[in-house]
Formats: structure tokens, C-alpha cells, sequence
């Protein structure tokens, strides 16, 4: 395992290099510099970007701008936002990594732990009545715009339940009351209200997603060999259903882990504006509107090491969960 785990970071460090090299050419053949917005603002005479221009290396070879952004990127230097007068690392993540972290978390929680047991109820229900009700509302989450979703539930939770006159706001991560306060019990709870409307939102497509997903591979499963010899050596069906299937298809659901932890990061956009909640995609949404390129590139480059790190985390519980993946 641990000669599996050195190869394969030994791998992304190959893809992370291709992929910076895509990202500079991308935004390198652009016409003009992200310099460009700033000629018409007053406050910055042509001297200031002239000097700035020098310091990033804009007159330099395409090459060498790479290679000065790149040895930035490896030490840990991202560049500077100037959409946010200050550096790329404080403009993505200050403030807003905490938030990011513990949406992507809870979203994550909720559409497992919801969706694996009713898309294995669904299977064992095959055509009851409360397989039908699932699978039409399985539908109409894969089916209704998050965008949509958000703005269905601020209606009803404001004007149908009026819980703005119980004290109780809708928008931000926390109470306008405790915004800037330390940590209590009574800001936990204010937290907690305001965490479930973006969790319940993020979430519905995916576990929608999920349900299905679990339905189709338990139903497939059942016509397998090892099924049909656990029933042959006299096994409770309980066992079977519960114990041997569930086991065997929990591969697949891993093997996703990998593209969905790029995505409950970076896919909590439309929740984040509505809700303003102060996320990372929320800081990128807003330097991609202010064509803020250090930014940009930075942005892309983290969402794929994320995405390579989460195919690392499923390759791995894959061998944790299904002793017959070995790895030599």
C-alpha cells in the first residue's frame, strides 16, 4: 500500500504540471494582460503599471512569465488579487476557507447518510408504493435548478412560516447578532439554523443522483453469483441483502468520491450567492466578474489538486474497504 500511495502522488505531479501549462497558455493567448482593465482607472497613473508590468513579467517571454508563476506557485506564492488589493491566498481563502470547509462537509454527510439506505430501501421495495413515492421524488431533485430550489425555500421559510418574526434570518452563516462575536452555544445554534438551507439545497441534486445510482446497482446485484450461492448455502436473506450486496456495490459510490470532492467544494456556488454564504467559489464567481486573471489561474490549479487529491483518498479506501484490490 504505501509503495501504491508514493507512486501514485508521483503521478499528479506530472498531471498538476500539464495542467498548470494549460491553464498559463489558456489565459496567455488572451489578447492584451489583466493589466488592461486598470488603464482607465484614474487612481493608477501609467508609470504604476508600467512598473507593475515589469514586476510580473509581462514584457518577458511567454516561457519565462511560466516559469516566474509557476516557481511563485510552488513556494506558495499565488500572485496578488487586484480585484482584492491583496494576495491571491488571503483573497480565496481568508475568511471564507472555515465556511467552505464545513459546507462541503455537511453536505456531504447529509446526501450519504440520506441517500445510501432510501436507494437501498427503494431496491428491496421494487415497485411499492414507497418506491414509486421515492423514485418520483428522486426525479424531481435530479430535475428542479438549484438556483430555483434556494429561492422556493427563502419564500417559504420567509413568508409562509414568517421566520424572520421569530428572530430566526435566513441569509448569511450566521446571525446578523453574532457576525464578528466569539464563539458560543447561542452563535452555535444560530449557525446551525442558518447551515441547513445551502446543505439542503447543495445536496438534493446530488442525493437525488445517489438514490438512483444505489437503486440501479442493488438491483443488479441481485441476479449475481455470490448471491445466488449465499442463498444456496441457506444464508437469511437479511444477510444477503444487508451484508453481501451492500458490500459490493459500496466500490462504485468510492470510485465517485474522487470527482465529487472537487465538486462539493467548488458546486455550492448558487447556494453561497443566494444564501450569502462566504465561500471560496462565492471569492472566485466574483474575481471571475472582475476578470481578475492571478486569481483565475490560481483557482483552476487548486480545483484540480483537489480533484487529484480525492481520486487519491477513493483509490485508497477502495483497497481499505474490498480486500480483493491489492495493490503491487
Amino acid at each position: 500500500m504505501g509503495v501504491f500511495i508514493i507512486r501514485r502522488i508521483a503521478y499528479m505531479i506530472p498531471l498538476l504540471v500539464i495542467t498548470s501549462m494549460l491553464v498559463f497558455g489558456v489565459f496567455a493567448i488572451m489578447p492584451g494582460t489583466f493589466l488592461d482593465q486598470f488603464k482607465f482607472d484614474p487612481a493608477i497613473d501609467a508609470a504604476e503599471l508600467a512598473r507593475q508590468a515589469a514586476r510580473l513579467g509581462l514584457d518577458q517571454p511567454l516561457h519565462i512569465q511560466y516559469w516566474r508563476w509557476i516557481s511563485g506557485v510552488v513556494q506558495g506564492d499565488l500572485g496578488f488579487s487586484f480585484s482584492g488589493r491583496q494576495p491571491v491566498l488571503e483573497f480565496l481563502f481568508r475568511g471564507r476557507l472555515m465556511w467552505t470547509v464545513l459546507v462541503a462537509v455537511s453536505t456531504f454527510l447529509f446526501t450519504w447518510i440520506v441517500s445510501f439506505p432510501i436507494g437501498i430501501y427503494s431496491a428491496t421495495h421494487q415497485y411499492k408504493a414507497g418506491d414509486n413515492i421515492l423514485t418520483g421524488l428522486a426525479f424531481f431533485g435530479m430535475s428542479i435548478p438549484n438556483f430555483f430550489f434556494a429561492l422556493l425555500l427563502i419564500w417559504l421559510l420567509v413568508t409562509v412560516l414568517r421566520v424572520g418574526e421569530l428572530g430566526l434570518g435566513v441569509a448569511g452563516i450566521v446571525g446578523a447578532e453574532f457576525r464578528g462575536a466569539p464563539w458560543s452555544f447561542d452563535k452555535f445554534l444560530s449557525f446551525l439554523w442558518h447551515l441547513w438551507p445551502p446543505v439542503l439545497v447543495i445536496g438534493t441534486a446530488g442525493m437525488a443522483g445517489l438514490v438512483r445510482f444505489t437503486r440501479g446497482f442493488y438491483l443488479d446485484a441481485l441476479g449475481e453469483q455470490y448471491v445466488l450461492t449465499a442463498r444456496a448455502k441457506g444464508l437469511t436473506e437479511t444477510k444477503v441483502k444487508y451484508k453481501h450486496i451492500v458490500r459490493n456495490i459500496l466500490n462504485p459510490f468510492i470510485t465517485s468520491l474522487g470527482m465529487g470532492l472537487s465538486g462539493f467544494i467548488s458546486g455550492d456556488l448558487i447556494a453561497a450567492i443566494i444564501f450569502n454564504i462566504p465561500t471560496v467559489a462565492r471569492a472566485y464567481w466574483f474575481a471571475l466578474q472582475a476578470q481578475d486573471i492571478p486569481v483565475l489561474m490560481a483557482g483552476l490549479l487548486l480545483f484540480t489538486f483537489i480533484m487529484l487529491v480525492g481520486n487519491l483518498l477513493a483509490d485508497i479506501s477502495l483497497a481499505a474497504v474490498d480486500p480483493r484490490i491489492r495493490y503491487n
